[in-house]
């Protein structure tokens, strides 16, 4: 990792819906992401439960930068970003979201962020 960072960009789906309105079974993944990742989160965890039918956003603010999770249960999809400002091992996201929320086809894409370039001054 060179730069200002790595972004994971996650899109989980064919989910379980009642699995993506368990704000017990997202808060337990959240942790074990932050637990398996040794990131230092500088707050409680941000949540909020939309009505019937809707889904959770969640959201932990890193010294690192940030984690945040969307799900969609009306259309079995989950959405998740990490980035991060210091080199991380890489996580499973295919098989937690598989076992955690039943996910059929996690797609996880990776953006390298803030690769130097020099500045030119006009």
């Amino acid at each position: 990792m060179s730069g200002a960072g790595c972004e994971y960009v996650v899109d989980a789906s064919g989910c379980a819906a009642p699995r993506l309105t368990s704000l017990d079974a997202l808060q337990a993944l959240v942790d074990r992401i932050v637990r398996d990742l040794r990131l230092k989160p500088v707050g409680e965890p941000q949540w909020h439960v939309f009505p019937e039918p809707g889904g959770i956003t969640g959201l932990v603010l890193l010294s690192e930068s940030h984690l945040a999770l969307h799900t969609f249960p009306e259309t079995g999809f989950a959405t998740f970003n990490l980035y991060h400002c210091r080199a991380q091992p890489a996580w499973p996201w295919e098989r937690a979201l598989a076992e955690t929320l039943g996910a059929s086809d996690v797609r996880v894409r990776t953006v390298e962020r803030g690769a130097i370039i020099p500045s030119r001054r006009v």
